[in-house]
């Protein structure tokens, strides 16, 4: 039972996927064929609002160099040395 009503579904489902314009698959142009399919599904259009929304989202940039910041220094940069030369230590000629 539990069967029957995936596949009843599934089949409700796929028909949305059928849908979308076959007109628009026989198009040989590229540009052509996207016009088409733009034309079937015009592109969301932002208002002012949902704009303003999305620059306030935006985080500030880092400052690559700055003169006032010291000059960073790797904390694991020595351990990571070590363990690559006790790493090319361990077998001389094998």
């Amino acid at each position: 039972m539990k069967i029957i009503v995936a596949v009843l579904a599934l089949c409700a489902f796929a028909q949305n996927a059928f849908a979308a314009s076959p007109e628009c698959r026989a198009v040989e142009g590229n540009s052509a064929r996207l016009a088409c399919y733009d034309a079937a599904q015009p592109p969301k259009i932002a208002t002012p609002k949902e704009i303003s929304r999305e620059i306030s989202k935006e985080k500030p940039r880092a400052i690559e160099s700055d003169a006032l910041r010291p000059e960073y220094k790797d904390p694991f940069l020595a351990e990571n040395a070590r363990t690559t030369s006790k790493l090319n230590n361990i077998c001389r000629g094998c």
